[in-house]
């Protein structure tokens, strides 16, 4: 039987006072200790044999206890392909970000401060402020580190929204634990593992013909601009809110939408098609809002007065993109013109309109009276 203890003779030039050396294991390791006289070595290795004899061999090595944990736990991590190290860095590394994390409130306070330092647009900050505001009233005094997939997957489901709202607050949540990683707070973002809500995506309702001429029948001189601009190019209504008229430029042909007033932040230029030119051009004006003012109780009297029982959702931006797609078949002209990508514009635009239909769209034009704003169609 192998001896738990050797002493022996050591020499090494670099270390003149070390003479003996014990070797022996512990904890199921290799180790050894150095002695200046071979009286020091031999108290140590005395003191040690009877601490191992009291204790039994497994006592100084490799407790049993220990090993059995080591197996299982080992046996628990292999069908992942992980091993006791991996599991330890792991728990460490959470521990480590669990000390220096904070509550999700303030993370979010954080956040929020971060994307007003990288000039976020008011309207995005107004819409993180919102939706994170609502899930800091459940997990608000909760250390971010220690929220977990199952508790976001509950929250969502609890929101009792449509699949598309519950997808936007996942999207918004997503963001708040990648700045929590990013800044060490959390190892993993649990959104990631989360369940997307399945959006059905029904065709969007589009305008007839017919329904476009009574709508801008149906407009009053302060309105029609807004609602011109809306039908013929197509921008958001955020952004239409946000126009300037010195954003118009009926000379050269464009509108320009800049880029700290557009959803993805990028400038674009929308060309002025001949229709909607005729339809503004006696009401232009130098600069001040397009948008007039009680802008939701103005739209609301012209579509009332159109005869619309319904409104359907952002109608007369769909309405421009599908028009237009038939109208030029180039999905990746009209995304430029709408700040979306050509997937989205042929995903969702895609064959809404016959062509003949949609030359009839483009030649809706005020007749030569223009003040009577009776509409005709060249």
């Amino acid at each position: 039987m192998r001896k738990p203890f050797r002493l022996r003779e050591y020499n090494d030039p670099s270390r003149p006072t070390l003479n003996f050396m014990v070797t022996f294991r512990e904890n199921g390791r290799r180790k050894r200790k150095f002695f200046t006289t071979k009286r020091d070595a031999e108290n140590f290795t005395r003191n040690r044999t009877l601490a191992f004899q009291a204790q039994g061999r497994e006592g100084t090595e490799f407790p049993s206890w220990l090993r059995v944990m080591a197996d299982e736990c080992n046996a628990r991590l292999e069908p992942h392909g992980k091993t006791l190290n991996d599991a330890t860095d792991h728990f460490i590394a959470f521990l480590e970000a669990s000390a220096k994390s904070g509550t999700v409130a303030e993370i979010v306070a954080e956040l929020l401060k971060a994307k007003d330092a990288d000039g976020a647009s008011a309207r995005h900050l107004r819409d993180l402020r919102d939706r994170l505001t609502r899930f800091a009233q459940s997990f608000g005094e909760q250390n971010a580190a220690t929220v977990t997939t199952a508790q976001i997957d509950d929250w969502l489901r609890g929101l009792e929204l449509s699949p598309q709202s519950r997808n936007n607050y996942r999207t918004v949540i997503n963001n708040l634990f990648n700045f929590a990683v990013s800044r060490g707070y959390a190892v993993a973002n649990p959104v990631e593992r989360t369940a997307k809500a399945k959006v059905k995506r029904d065709a969007p309702e589009i305008l007839t013909c017919t329904q476009t001429v009574a709508l801008l029948n149906g407009c009053d001189a302060d309105t029609l601009p807004f609602v011109a601009i809306s039908l013929f190019a197509g921008l958001r209504a955020a952004e239409m809110e946000r126009l300037d008229w010195s954003e118009v430029d009926l000379d050269g042909g464009h509108i320009e939408v800049k880029g700290a007033k557009a959803k993805t932040g990028a400038r674009r230029l929308i060309p002025i098609s001949d229709n909607l030119a005729a339809w503004i051009r006696p009401l232009a004006r130098r600069n001040g809002a397009v948008a007039p003012l009680a802008l939701r109780d103005r739209l609301d009297a012209a579509k009332a007065r159109a005869g619309f029982k319904t409104w359907p959702a952002n109608a007369m931006r769909h309405s421009f993109a599908s028009y237009r797609l038939a109208h030029c078949a180039d999905a990746a002209r009209v995304s430029l013109e709408m700040g979306n990508s050509p997937q989205i514009v042929f995903a969702h635009y895609r064959e809404l309109v016959k062509p003949k239909d949609a030359a009839r769209y483009w030649q809706i034009a005020p007749e030569a009276d223009a003040a009577k704003k009776i509409v005709g169609m060249r």
